[in-house]
């Protein structure tokens, strides 16, 4: 069976960093990683680029580590297809901006930079995605301290533009976007070219809270709270009428879809309902990373670093949450696990799929909060909005049609998975 092809999207911060390293510590036949577009969200987009840089260098010191161990190198899925890297949004399309660095640290990784700067690489990586800078072969780019592009392609065009020239290049239907930040590189190709946009086979979005509190606001999960724009004009392209659930336009806001578009797009999201189900504890992962760790592994030195910093700050967060028992939600990794693994019959969506789930944008209180009609009423048939049906909720030919997803065959065991994934050489 051919791999799938993806583009992961994401705001590297720490649970981004997991679900990275287990698309990369995929076998081959699983999945080929065309593209990380990076935006911002938990941190700023260059410190997003710090750590996927980061990440890529602590594995070309990994792999070379179990070779010289005589360990079986593992990433099969970076060692057989270098992805491309690109960097995308610095802010949201509306609103003031937030970032997660309460509890990602102010670097994203838990102040890692800082304390190991050991594993941090020297930064004369930067030119290699300045538009500015003279483009270096390679071959040229020095090695040291430094990341040496063995595993990588940087990109010195803006991600939603690499994002579409994947798309572009592929079969249509082929390509899966795996979306775990702020959905704004992928509002800003949808509008940049529709069409091309919806060659995408689906978008799997960590995003939302539907039948549960929000983690940033009683109702707004973090990254629909950090675009709810972009989240609402994505999620708008599952309508047959996209324009009956778009947005108000603001004074920065994208222009509005072409009237008529050749198809809808499919979107498959991941509420909190669903990634909170889904966790690794911290004995769990000490059981599982102290042999690598006291071996000499750079990777697991890397990872213990901030994954330390995130059980202490879910001990500050989450009373009675503490201890070996302490466990940090695994929101990012679940996504990338489906993209994987969406054969399995144990991947099932609500009952009530395809939704009508809107994303809330211009609210006080509720901004990035997923609203659902609970009504008992019956569907009407007025082309446009009528007394009886104000914003278009009963009218069959409206509203956004979302996949919401609600059963995993790895609720139980997921945090096992991921580490046996990535440490399992």
């Amino acid at each position: 069976m051919p791999s799938q092809k993806i583009i992961i999207d994401t705001d590297p911060g720490i649970d981004d960093i997991l679900a990275l390293l287990l698309a990369l510590s995929a076998k081959k036949e699983e999945v080929e990683i065309q593209l990380i577009s990076l935006t911002f969200g938990n941190i700023e987009v260059r410190s997003c680029l710090r750590n996927a840089i980061s990440m890529f260098h602590i594995l070309e010191r990994e792999m070379q580590w179990r070779r010289e161990q005589g360990l079986n190198e593992g990433f099969e899925a970076l060692r057989a297809f270098k992805p491309v890297v690109a960097v995308g949004a610095e802010d949201p399309l509306e609103a003031q901006k937030m970032l997660a660095d309460y509890f990602h640290g102010r670097d994203g990784l838990g102040g890692i930079h800082a304390s190991h700067p050991h594993l941090t690489p020297k930064e004369t990586w930067e030119h290699l995605f300045d538009p500015t800078a003279d483009d270096l072969a390679i071959d040229t780019v020095p090695t040291g301290g430094n990341v040496s592009q063995r595993s990588f392609v940087p990109s010195k065009r803006p991600a939603h533009q690499e994002i579409l020239r994947v798309l572009a290049e592929n079969e249509p239907e082929t390509v899966t976007i795996v979306a775990v930040g702020p959905l704004t590189n992928l509002a800003l190709a949808a509008s940049a070219d529709p069409e091309t946009f919806l060659r995408a086979k689906e978008v799997v979005v960590m995003g939302g809270a539907v039948n549960m509190p929000g983690n940033v606001t009683p109702v707004g999960e973090f990254n629909a709270y950090a675009d709810a724009f972009a989240a609402a004009r994505i999620y708008a392209l599952t309508s047959p009428r996209p324009h009956t659930t778009l947005p108000p336009m603001g004074t920065l806001s994208l222009p509005p879809y072409p009237t008529q578009l050749s198809k809808q797009l499919t979107v498959r999201i991941f509420p909190l309902d669903i990634t909170e189900r889904h966790g690794v504890k911290r004995g769990q992962f000490r059981q599982a990373v102290t042999p690598f760790l006291e071996k000499g592994s750079p990777l697991a030195e890397w990872v213990s670093a901030f994954m330390t910093h995130s059980f202490h700050t879910v001990e500050t967060l989450s009373p009675g949450n503490e201890g070996d028992a302490a466990e940090l939600s695994l929101h990012d990794p679940v996504c990338v696990w489906y993209a994987l693994t969406a054969a399995d019959a144990g991947w099932k969506p609500s009952a009530a799929s395809p939704e009508d789930i809107r994303i809330e944008t211009t609210s006080q209180w509720a901004r990035g909060m997923c609203i659902v009609d609970r009504r008992n009423r019956n569907k009407v048939e007025e082309e446009e909005e009528s007394p009886s049906d104000h914003g278009l909720w009963l009218n069959a030919k409206s509203g956004n049609r979302i996949l919401r997803m609600d059963e995993s065959p790895v609720e139980a065991n997921f945090g096992e998975i991921l580490l046996e994934r990535v440490f399992g050489c």
